[in-house]
C-alpha cells in the first residue's frame, strides 16, 4: 500500500513529503504511547498517532518509518512539519478516530505493525 493509497483510504491531508506519496508501506502501528512504537513497533511501518509533537516524528525516523498519520483531527504543527521535511517522513492528518483509522487500512489489506494501544 502506498501513501497515496494511505490519504485516499483515510481522506487525509498531506502536510508535507510529496515525493515520498508512491513509497510503500507494509504495516500499521497506532499509538499514543511512543516507548510503546520503539518497544514493539515494526520497522517500515504508517504510524497512526492522536499525540502532536516533534517526538512523534523523531520516534517514526528512529523506527525507519515514512508516514505519520495524526488522528482525531489533530494538525502537524510548523515545528513538526520542518522536522519532517528534514527526514522524509510523509505526515498526513485524518478526521477519523485512530480505531477507525486502523480499521479502514485494515479493512484495505494494511495488516498489524505493532504497538496499538
Amino acid at each position: 500500500m502506498t501513501v497515496k493509497d494511505i490519504m485516499l483510504i483515510l481522506d487525509a491531508k498531506l502536510f508535507c513529503c510529496e515525493f515520498s506519496q508512491d513509497s510503500e508501506l507494509l504495516t500499521a502501528c497506532g499509538s499514543d504511547l511512543m516507548s510503546d512504537v520503539l518497544a514493539s513497533a515494526h520497522d517500515h511501518a504508517v504510524l497512526l498517532s492522536g499525540l502532536v509533537n516533534p517526538q512523534v516524528i523523531r520516534t517514526a525516523e528512529m523506527k525507519d518509518m515514512m508516514c505519520v498519520v495524526f488522528v482525531r483531527g489533530k494538525r502537524p504543527t510548523l515545528e513538526i512539519i520542518s522536522i519532517a521535511e528534514e527526514m522524509g517522513i510523509c505526515v498526513l492528518a485524518t478526521e477519523h478516530t485512530m480505531f477507525t483509522a486502523c480499521g479502514l487500512l485494515y479493512q484495505a489489506g494494511m495488516r498489524d505493525g505493532g504497538a496499538e494501544n
